[in-house]
């Protein structure tokens, strides 16, 4: 096996018993990067002088015995996260010579954690889209068929993990954006709940939704990034002060009585593709065979999901995008006669169609004579999908789902219709409108061999159950296992 290869519990066995080095480790997945980065287009940056600099500084931490599950392990950061001194772009023409002067806390802690950060890896720009085909930079490809997106936004994550060119990585998901790529690429990725991990550093979306998550190999490796980054912190007013267990602790437990919740309505939604369904019912099966009990559940509001969230995040983007003219940092339009003009050319320059689509649309929204119509009313009814959930886990412990209607599509298949692109996020959206976790672990693969995901969601703050059932259902088959051809 080749050491890009390891899974991050095996390269922790193999540092820490002396058989490798942090060197040896980032030098080998340096040169995956070169051998594949041509033919994926995971990373918008690499920073190679940087990450052997942190990896011979790992080496000596190591060797004084200091060490956590991810001292001296390459990662790979989605680009809008701020990392000092590198450049954080947001997959932006208006952020592209950006650099940052501090680290975000989720940053901070990785390194504190020990871990290798090897580069910035590609994204829809501001995070908005669901196949990462809106970067401004390039579209990345996903590592099973080169001609198929990723997923979105943090497909660029999703694809560098998948393609063994990171060990593990930050995403974030604002409507699905780490688990529907995740479940596109064949890798298992978290949204935790809203205010578990700080989003301080972290470029916003939309602020009630945004949350800063792990994409990795394995359920393990997921829950050895989640105890790294989550927990309270001072400088995030949304951040919860609530204590954070040992999420690998979860992993040794069984699912005898535990029950798990399948959703009347999510069956019945139009578009389900029939290996996405099949996927789906087998992984159910299988979980009742590890001792889960499964119980029909309701989420009568689903209907509502996606005009809801349609409404609330652009008027979110509108609010946070709105510091982006030109003026204080970021790309400025030179030619423009006069102050108004400037803002104008700034923006109508610096933001792709779909940022400028949703800036639009989050304006009106917001506008006077619009606001209660709108925003307002979705906002009630987010409160209504949320006592949805509420409800539904008084007669469970996790809920099953999809992850995406279909597996991941051929590139360019949807980007000139925006609605349809919309309706990918289906199943993923409603978590973040009510905070809860949520998250991804391969479940099998079409009749074409695309990757399909299983969808796990819990109630606020018990992101151990889902890594729990998740685990148990990995254990059970060998889908994660698969790499793809490159």
């Amino acid at each position: 096996m080749h050491l890009f290869e390891l899974t991050i519990q095996d390269a922790h066995a193999k540092l820490t018993a002396g058989e490798i080095s942090s060197l040896e480790l980032t030098r080998a997945m340096l040169e995956r990067i070169q051998a594949v980065e041509p033919k994926v287009d995971a990373f918008i940056s690499v920073d190679e002088e940087g990450a052997l600099k942190q990896a011979a500084e790992c080496d000596k931490r190591i060797a004084a015995g200091d060490t956590t599950p991810l001292t001296g392990i390459p990662v790979g950061i989605k680009d809008l996260m701020c990392t000092s001194g590198m450049r954080t772009t947001c997959g932006s023409r208006i952020l592209d010579n950006f650099v940052p002067p501090y680290d975000a806390t989720v940053i901070t802690r990785l390194r504190a954690a020990g871990a290798v950060i090897i580069g910035k890896l590609n994204m829809d720009e501001f995070a908005m889209g669901s196949s990462t085909e809106h970067s401004s930079i390039k579209a990345t490809r996903n590592p099973w068929d080169l001609d198929r997106i990723p997923g979105g936004s943090s497909g660029g994550s999703a694809a560098a993990v998948s393609a063994d060119m990171c060990m593990g990585a930050l995403g974030s998901d604002t409507g699905g954006s780490i688990r529907q790529p995740a479940s596109h690429c064949s890798v298992v990725g978290m949204k935790p709940t809203y205010g578990r991990v700080s989003r301080f550093g972290l470029v916003a979306f939309a602020s009630s939704l945004d949350q800063i998550g792990p994409l990795t190999k394995c359920v393990f490796d997921n829950a050895v990034m989640m105890n790294a980054i989550a927990g309270y912190d001072p400088a995030d007013s949304t951040s919860v002060p609530k204590p954070v267990p040992d999420y690998t602790s979860y992993l040794s437990q069984g699912l005898e009585g535990m029950t798990v919740g399948i959703p009347e309505e999510y069956a019945a939604l139009e578009g389900l593709d029939p290996d996405v369904s099949a996927a789906v019912e087998n992984a159910k099966k299988v979980i009742q065979d590890r001792g889960a009990a499964c119980v029909d559940v309701s989420l009568p509001n689903t209907e509502h999901v996606v005009a809801v969230y349609y409404v609330i995040a652009p008027c979110e983007a509108s609010s946070n995008l709105a510091r982006y003219d030109g003026v204080r940092y970021g790309f400025r339009d030179a030619e423009s006669a006069d102050l108004m003009d400037m803002y104008k050319h700034t923006r109508t320059g610096g933001f792709g169609a779909e940022v400028q689509r949703r800036i639009i649309i989050g304006t009106y929204c917001l506008s006077a004579g619009y606001y209660d119509a709108y925003y307002g009313k979705a906002s009630q009814v987010r409160t209504l999908i949320r006592n949805d959930f509420e409800r539904a886990f008084e007669t469970c412990d996790v809920i099953l789902a999809p992850v995406a209607p279909t597996p991941a599509f051929k590139i360019g298949e949807n980007k000139e219709d925006p609605l349809k692109m919309y309706l990918s996020d289906i199943f993923t959206l409603s978590a973040n409108l009510a905070g809860i976790p949520g998250m991804s672990v391969p479940c099998g693969f079409s009749k074409k061999g695309l990757p399909i995901g299983l969808q796990l969601l819990g109630k606020h703050f018990d992101e151990g159950s889902l890594l729990k059932v998740a685990y148990n259902f990995e254990q059970a088959t060998d889908f994660y296992k698969q790499k793809p051809k490159l």
